[in-house]
Formats: structure tokens, C-alpha cells, sequence
């Protein structure tokens, strides 16, 4: 759902998808091409929350600020499922794990990959082409070209999956048994451990 509050009304580029099940409130501007799941909340009341193009809010994040500061997700970011970003800015072409926290006045530096269930604390500046992963959380390692190449691979679906779902969404009743002529889908897209292989 979309919401009006102290007359903000969020701005929505046509092109990008918005799950009715998500709630997108006040002062929230989205760019092309993102995509926002279902329980995602982005809560634009005391501060503004910008989405550039291509980026994606996964089922059940959370984007919000303390007053008067403002959630920046630059170009391409990948915000995965469950993650709570909170009055941050993420660099652009960065991934942030399932379930990571990314708090208050963090700027995560473009091209980073942060682990799921990772906690960034208040203040932190995560330098460019980072891995970064724990609670508390540390700088592991550089992204290679090979990860990068990955994170940009499975952005590129949730890119695509706007206009997929425009296309092919809707609401329906289930089946109630198999039919004789189902298929389950091939569609095949490796994980990190297997690109490895």
C-alpha cells in the first residue's frame, strides 16, 4: 500500500514494482526499475528515503531514520530479505545480506557485499569494494571481480522482475490438485559456491 502522511505523497517511477503487501508511506522517492516485496516498509515520516534506479527492497526489510536524516540507496543496491537499514547510505552496486542491520549515519561505499545477519554500527564508513561480515561487524576481504560479476548477475534479475511482474502477476484462486501437464521450473541461477566449482 501506498500511503499519504503530512502531505508527502511517495514519487514512483512507473517502471518500478511495488508489492501491495509492502507499505510505502510519506516522503519516499523510487526511481526505474526497483522492485519492493511483499512487508517491506518503507517508512518516509521524519526523514525521506531515496531509491536510485535498479535497486531492490526484498519481502520484510525495513528503511527508516531517526528525524531529519535521509536513507540513500544508490544505484543498483540489493537490499536481500529481512534487512533493517536505518538512516544509511548504500554505495552504489552494493548487496546487503538477509537480515543484516545497517544503522544510523553508515555510509557503505559502492560495490560492497555485506553478509547476512551482519550488524554495522552507528557512524561506520565501509570503504569502497568491501566484504564485510559478524556481529559486530568486520572488513574481510575485497570484492573480487569474480563476486562483483556475481552481485551484479542476480541484481540484473531483480531488475528484469519489475516489468516480469507487471507482465505476469495477478491475483488467483490455487489449485486444488496437480494438473497432468505440470512442470516444475528449470530456471537454474548458481550460488556463490558454485560459480566456484
Amino acid at each position: 500500500m501506498i500511503y499519504k502522511f503530512n502531505n508527502y505523497i511517495p514519487i514512483i517511477d512507473a517502471s518500478s514494482f511495488v508489492h501491495p503487501q509492502a507499505a510505502v508511506t510519506g516522503n519516499v522517492i523510487i526511481g526505474k526499475d526497483c522492485y519492493i516485496g511483499p512487508g517491506a516498509a518503507l517508512r518516509g515520516d521524519w526523514g525521506q528515503i531515496i531509491l536510485e534506479d535498479g535497486c531492490n527492497v526484498q519481502e520484510n526489510c525495513t528503511l527508516h531514520m531517526f528525524p531529519g536524516i535521509t536513507v540513500l540507496l544508490k544505484e543498483g543496491a540489493h537490499i536481500g530479505h529481512g534487512a533493517v537499514i536505518h538512516g544509511a547510505e548504500i554505495g552504489r552496486n552494493s548487496l546487503v545480506g538477509m537480515n543484516a542491520v545497517i544503522m544510523d549515519n553508515v555510509v557503505l561505499g559502492e560495490e560492497c557485499i555485506v553478509g547476512a545477519l551482519t550488524f554495522i554500527k552507528a557512524g561506520s564508513n565501509i570503504a569502497a569494494r568491501s566484504v564485510v561480515a559478524g556481529n559486530p561487524y568486520k572488513i574481510i576481504k575485497e570484492v573480487t571481480e569474480e563476486m562483483l560479476q556475481w552481485k551484479t548477475e542476480g541484481t540484473a534479475l531483480y531488475q528484469q522482475l519489475p516489468i516480469d511482474m507487471m507482465n505476469h502477476w495477478e491475483i488467483c484462486e490455487p489449485l486444488r490438485t496437480m494438473p497432468e501437464n505440470y512442470k516444475p521450473m528449470n530456471n537454474h541461477y548458481k550460488t556463490w559456491k558454485e560459480t566456484k566449482k
